[in-house]
């Protein structure tokens, strides 16, 4: 009875081993830098002009973004094209098409400040190691 008891503990234990292996390989992050398009201004011009039709102001900057549908519409559309999405957290300040035409001007950098420093034009008495 008592071989039993020890084989069943040794069972118990090549189980639990094989559960806390990790079997999931994590993906390499994406990568979020963005450069924005020359012509970003045009194209965001006919977008908004498309989708908000013929209730545009004389400034087509000043279009309000006030009905979520269309919003929405427009947002998601640039995201697909541009492979650049507003993030949950900026949503409520694109207010009108203005807001937008800032956003998507803007680059985007996806460098941490090490890897700046590393290839940064340092004075000859600092340099920066950095291993990863």
């Amino acid at each position: 009875g008592v071989n039993r008891k020890e084989e069943k503990e040794i069972e118990a234990e090549k189980i639990i081993e094989e559960k806390s292996e990790p079997s999931l390989i994590c993906p390499p992050p994406r990568s979020r830098s963005y450069l924005p398009p020359e012509n970003i201004q045009s194209s965001l011009e006919s977008l908004v002009r498309e989708i908000f039709g013929p209730s545009l102001p004389d400034n087509w900057q000043q279009t309000p973004l006030k009905e979520n549908k269309l919003k929405y519409c427009l947002l998601a559309q640039l995201a697909a094209e541009l492979d650049h999405a507003v993030p949950n957290s900026q949503l409520h300040l694109m207010r009108s098409a203005e807001d937008v035409l800032h956003f998507y001007s803007t680059p985007v950098k996806d460098v941490s400040k090490f890897d700046e420093l590393c290839a940064a034009e340092l004075p000859p008495n600092l340099k920066v190691v950095w291993e990863k």
